[in-house]
């Protein structure tokens, strides 16, 4: 039986030495909520416009001299296929990224522009797991999950030790919450391993709350086949992990939904408030605060996690009323 490596603390303390290496922290901005100062961590201003490039980088620089020269696969619809791209190139490895045919058009070529080669497929009838492994195992490349892995989920997690950091300096004190966008669970489970004493609560779409009712039920729940269209490219993932279900479900993580116009509100909230471009799958944090859905309590944390946005629909959001 293989044993998975498990992510720990210690991991997240590593990836975030090393991404201070490589990479300022992003900025923190604080501003005020029902009268109350809150946490903002800018991770759409990351390089790549995602918090992805964290984790990327502590998998890719933990690779041996052999598996470098025989590359990397991995599977995204945007923000890790970026992230690994951005990575792949500053390492000198090559990198194949597996996406649905509808991805957003500026994510597919920003990864393009990275060097990466790009293979599509129909996010309704293929599995990208399936066809990334097989691209994988044919070519004896080393697959890169994009939060099923241990070196992923610690590298997420640089960026709660970077805003607890921030925070402290400001006078904030450390977290008391943190709000997550969660797909998969990468970014929340890394955040829970570097906040163990922040409560936690990851924020999905409605319909695509798969990790919120895992949590609810003690047990992995899979995203219905009936799932209703988002906005939210990059929190549409079917199943969450066993490894990131086990992170928070063990720190007695919370999860709330957000609707397309909540998301869509937060997204006018951050251009106006805070003079950020924030993609939707990076605003549900955001939006369950705004929505109410998430009690302000001093200490908290709200993470930004992308800003990665097809020009033409963040017009119409900005637009809504």
């Amino acid at each position: 039986m293989t044993i998975l490596r498990q992510p720990t603390r210690a991991g997240v303390r590593d990836a975030a030495a090393k991404i201070a290496l490589i990479l300022p922290p992003t900025p923190l901005f604080v501003l005020p909520i029902n009268g109350v100062d809150v946490a903002f961590k800018a991770e759409s201003l990351q390089p790549v416009g995602a918090f992805k490039v964290r984790g990327a980088w502590h998998r890719l620089t933990a690779l041996g001299s052999e598996a470098r020269v025989r590359g990397v696969v991995a599977f995204s619809s945007g923000n890790h296929a970026q992230g690994v791209a951005w990575a792949a190139k500053r390492l000198g490895i090559a990198a194949t990224i597996v996406m649905p045919s509808d991805a957003p058009r500026v994510k597919v070529e920003s990864t393009l522009a990275l060097g990466a080669e790009v293979v599509t497929y129909d996010r309704a009838t293929e599995s990208r797991e399936t066809i990334a492994a097989r691209l994988a195992e044919a070519r004896g490349s080393t697959l890169v999950p994009s939060f099923d892995d241990a070196w992923i989920i610690e590298g997420q997690g640089s960026a709660g030790l970077e805003a607890a950091a921030q925070m402290t300096a400001l006078g904030l004190g450390s977290p008391v919450r943190a709000v997550v966008p969660c797909g998969g669970g990468g970014l929340s489970a890394g955040i829970a391993l570097a906040l163990p004493d922040a409560a936690i609560t990851v924020v999905e779409p409605d319909g695509w709350d798969d990790m919120k009712r895992s949590l609810e039920a003690s047990w992995i729940l899979p995203v219905a086949d009936d799932a209703p269209p988002t906005a939210c490219d990059a929190l549409m993932t079917k199943q969450v992990s066993p490894l990131t279900f086990d992170v928070l479900s063990r720190r007695d993580a919370t999860g709330v939904a957000v609707s397309e116009a909540e998301t869509a509100a937060a997204q006018r909230w951050a251009a106006e408030k805070l003079r950020l471009v924030v993609e939707p799958g990076g605003a549900v944090a955001l939006a369950a605060v705004l929505a109410g859905k998430v009690a302000v309590k001093a200490g908290m944390l709200v993470v930004l996690s992308g800003g990665n946005v097809d020009l033409a629909a963040y017009g119409r959001a900005m637009t809504q009323t």
